[in-house]
């Protein structure tokens, strides 16, 4: 478990599916993304498979966190991120329930993930963002990620290199 200033972030664990389904039942949240609120049977399944933390052909480790305001443990939200080894890269995603929106908890929880991440070695940072996901560019940008010219899926790669790895 990891806390910040306003937020803790705690490893996934498979129960908070029970809590996560009530962050992620706003359909607003796919706006930008496709898709639509999982099913608690759903999101269960989901949970099982990424606290597996890594990938079935062990080409990926998996960090999975959910996000808890530290002033009321209520859970707000999850950052994850996909690390890979050659070069040790981790691509982040921040999802924050649309009652949280508008307040930074995205990036003071993927800021958080960052950080982790880099005590483990990680110096290269990545994120897909919909074009026009303005929440998120600001989000990336407070990040010290920049757009790059590459697509994946539709989405535009954003990256950060950690000035020290140059």
């Amino acid at each position: 478990m990891s806390r910040v200033a306003r937020l803790i972030l705690e490893p996934l664990r498979v129960d908070h599916a029970v809590e996560m389904v009530d962050v992620l039942g706003d359909s607003a949240l796919y706006e930008f993304t496709g898709g639509e609120p999982p099913t608690l049977e759903a999101l269960s399944a989901r949970h099982v498979s990424q606290i597996r933390g890594v990938s079935s052909d062990g080409t990926e480790e998996w960090r999975n966190w959910i996000v808890r305001s530290a002033a009321t443990s209520e859970t707000i939200g999850y950052v994850q991120a996909t690390i890979r080894s050659e070069p040790r890269s981790a691509d982040l995603a921040w999802v924050i329930g649309t009652r949280w929106w508008g307040r930074g908890y995205a990036t003071e929880a993927a800021s958080s993930a960052v950080e982790l991440l880099r005590e483990d070695d990680v110096a290269h940072f990545t994120a897909h963002i919909s074009p026009g996901h303005d929440a998120s560019e600001r989000v990336a940008q407070k990040l010290g990620l920049h757009p790059t010219a590459q697509l994946v899926d539709g989405e535009v790669v954003w990256a950060m290199h950690d000035p020290t790895d140059v």
